[in-house]
C-alpha cells in the first residue's frame, strides 16, 4: 500500500466523484494529497468523509491564473513538493444543438476544461522538472476520441486537452516529466446525473436514459469513481515510469 510513498499530489475537482476517488486512493498508497475545488462547502464534506490526515483541500477556480498559482504554491507550501498533478476538473455545460447553444457556456466550458489544465501544468511543471520527475494525468473522455451530438464544446474540450498532452509529453520527455490522460466513459458521478437530466428533457426522469448508455457500453455498467481512480493511480505511479503521451481507455469497451 505505498506505490506513492513520500510523494505529493495535486488533484484538482476533488470534490467531485472522480477527484474525491483519487483523493482516498492515493492517500491511501501513501501520499499527500492536496485536493482543489471551487467548491469549498463540497470539499470539507470530503475531506471529513475521508478521514485521512493526509488529505487536505484548497478552494480555486482553476480557470484563473492567479488562483492556480495559488494552490500550487500552497502545496509547495505545506508539503515542501509536488510530484503528481492530477488535473481532473471539468464541466459539461448544457445539452443543446450548436444552433441553441449559448456562446458563454461555450467559453466557460472551455476555460475550465482546457485553459485549467494548461494553467494547472504550466504552473506545476516548473516543480516537476527541477526535480527532473514527476507524472501529470489528465482526465480526459470517450468524447475526446469520437463524436457526440448535443455536447460540442464538452467533446471539443476533451480532444484539445488530448492534443495538449501529446504535444507536452514530447516537451517534458527529455526533462523526466510524463503527461498521460485517461478517458472514461459515463461514471456514477453528479456530472453524468446532469447530463441524463439534459439529453431526457426531464430531471427525474432519468432512467431511460441511463439505460440507453449502458447498452452501449460492452461490460453493462457504467464505470464506479474508483475503476477511472485506480487508471489514474498506476500513470500517477513509478509502476507507469516508461509510459507517457499515453491515452488510456477507461470505458468498458466502449471505444473497442
Amino acid at each position: 500500500m505505498d506505490r506513492l510513498k513520500n510523494k505529493v499530489a495535486i488533484i484538482t475537482g476533488g470534490a467531485g466523484g472522480i477527484g474525491a476517488a483519487a483523493g482516498r486512493m492515493f492517500a491511501a498508497q501513501g501520499a499527500k494529497v492536496l485536493l482543489v475545488d471551487r467548491d469549498a462547502d463540497a470539499l470539507a464534506v470530503v475531506q471529513a468523509e475521508a478521514k485521512h490526515p493526509d488529505i487536505h483541500t484548497f478552494a480555486a477556480d482553476v480557470s484563473d491564473e492567479e488562483q492556480t498559482k495559488a494552490y500550487v504554491e500552497a502545496a509547495i507550501e505545506k508539503f515542501g513538493r509536488v510530484d503528481i498533478l492530477l488535473a481532473n476538473a471539468g464541466i459539461e455545460g448544457d445539452v443543446k444543438p450548436i444552433s441553441d447553444y449559448p456562446t458563454a457556456t461555450f467559453d466557460q466550458v472551455i476555460a475550465v476544461n482546457v485553459r485549467g489544465v494548461w494553467l494547472g501544468i504550466k504552473h506545476v511543471a516548473e516543480h516537476l522538472v527541477a526535480q527532473g520527475k514527476g507524472s501529470i494525468v489528465v482526465t480526459s473522455s470517450t468524447a475526446g476520441v469520437r463524436g457526440t451530438p448535443g455536447i460540442s464544446p464538452y467533446t471539443t474540450s476533451k480532444h484539445a486537452v488530448i492534443g495538449m498532452t501529446k504535444s507536452l509529453a514530447l516537451e517534458f520527455a527529455p526533462k523526466g516529466v510524463r503527461i498521460n490522460t485517461v478517458n472514461p466513459c459515463p461514471v456514477e458521478t453528479r456530472m453524468m446525473r446532469s447530463l441524463e437530466g439534459s439529453m431526457s428533457g426531464q430531471a427525474n426522469d432519468t432512467d431511460a436514459t441511463k439505460a440507453r448508455i449502458t447498452k452501449a457500453i460492452p461490460l453493462g455498467r457504467y464505470g464506479d469513481p474508483d475503476d477511472i481512480a485506480k487508471v489514474m493511480l498506476f500513470l500517477a505511479s513509478d509502476d507507469a515510469s516508461f509510459v507517457t503521451g499515453a491515452v488510456y481507455m477507461a470505458d468498458g469497451g466502449s471505444t473497442a
